[in-house]
C-alpha cells in the first residue's frame, strides 16, 4: 500500500519532468481548489488577505494557460505583497496571514509562474497538505472520524492525477508561458482549469487509481 511519503516522493519526481509552464498550470490548480475552499467559509471566517489574492489568483491562470499579458500583474502583485508587513520569516514578529494555506499557495503559483522553478510549484503542492488546512477539513468531520493518512493520500493520488491531465497537453504547454494563440488558450483553460479547480477529479476508466510513472 503507498504511503504518503511515497505519494509525496512521486509528486516531486513529477514536478521535476515538466516543463516550468506545466509546473505552473499545477501550482494554479492546488491553489485554487484551496482558495475556493476558503472563499467558501461562512461569511466572516475568511481572511480578508487570503480573499484579496483571488485577482492574482486569476492573472495567474490566464497567465499559465497562455496570455503573456498578465506577466506584468503578477509581478506587481507580488511586489506589493513582498513590500507588505506580510512578507517575512518570523512569525513572532509579523503577522501569519500569508502561512494561510489558500494565500500560501497561490503565492508559490504566481512564483512558479513567473520563474518556472520545481520547488514554488512543490510548495504550492504541499499547502494542501499541511496541519492547518488538515485542521480545517478535521473540523468539518464529526468527531474522531477524520483520518489524517487518508486525507494526505486521497490529496496526493489527486495531485498525481491532476499532473496526468496537464501532462496529456504537454505538447501545447511546454512555451504557454510566452503567450499562445487566443484559441488555444481557451480550449485548454476549459480543459483545464475547471478539471484541476474542482474540489475531486474523477478518475478515467474503470475508477482505478492512476498508475504512477
Amino acid at each position: 500500500m503507498d504511503t504518503w511519503q511515497d505519494l509525496t516522493g512521486w509528486v516531486k519526481d513529477r514536478l521535476e519532468a515538466a516543463s516550468p509552464s506545466e509546473r505552473g498550470v499545477f501550482a494554479a490548480g492546488v491553489a485554487e481548489r484551496l482558495m475556493r475552499w476558503h472563499e467558501a467559509l461562512p461569511e466572516g471566517e475568511g481572511a480578508a488577505f487570503t480573499l484579496g489574492l483571488r485577482p492574482l489568483l486569476n492573472s495567474v491562470w490566464e497567465g499559465v494557460l497562455g496570455d503573456p499579458a498578465v506577466y506584468a500583474a503578477v509581478n506587481r502583485g507580488l511586489a506589493e505583497y513582498m513590500l507588505s508587513d506580510y512578507c517575512h520569516n518570523d512569525r513572532l514578529v509579523g503577522p501569519d496571514d500569508a502561512y494561510e494555506p489558500a494565500a500560501a499557495a497561490t503565492l508559490n503559483a504566481a512564483y512558479a509562474y513567473l520563474f518556472g522553478c520545481t520547488d514554488f510549484a512543490l510548495w504550492a503542492s504541499r499547502r494542501a497538505i499541511d496541519d492547518q488546512h488538515l485542521e480545517y477539513l478535521a473540523e468539518q468531520e464529526e468527531g474522531d472520524l477524520f483520518d489524517t493518512d487518508k486525507a494526505l493520500i486521497d490529496e496526493l493520488k489527486r495531485q498525481l492525477r491532476d499532473l496526468d491531465l496537464i501532462a496529456a497537453r504537454s505538447a501545447e504547454l511546454r512555451h504557454s508561458r510566452f503567450g499562445l494563440p487566443i484559441r488555444t488558450s481557451a480550449r485548454l483553460s476549459e480543459e483545464l482549469r475547471d478539471p484541476l479547480s474542482r474540489p475531486w477529479l474523477p478518475e478515467v476508466g474503470d475508477q482505478q487509481d492512476p498508475v504512477i510513472r
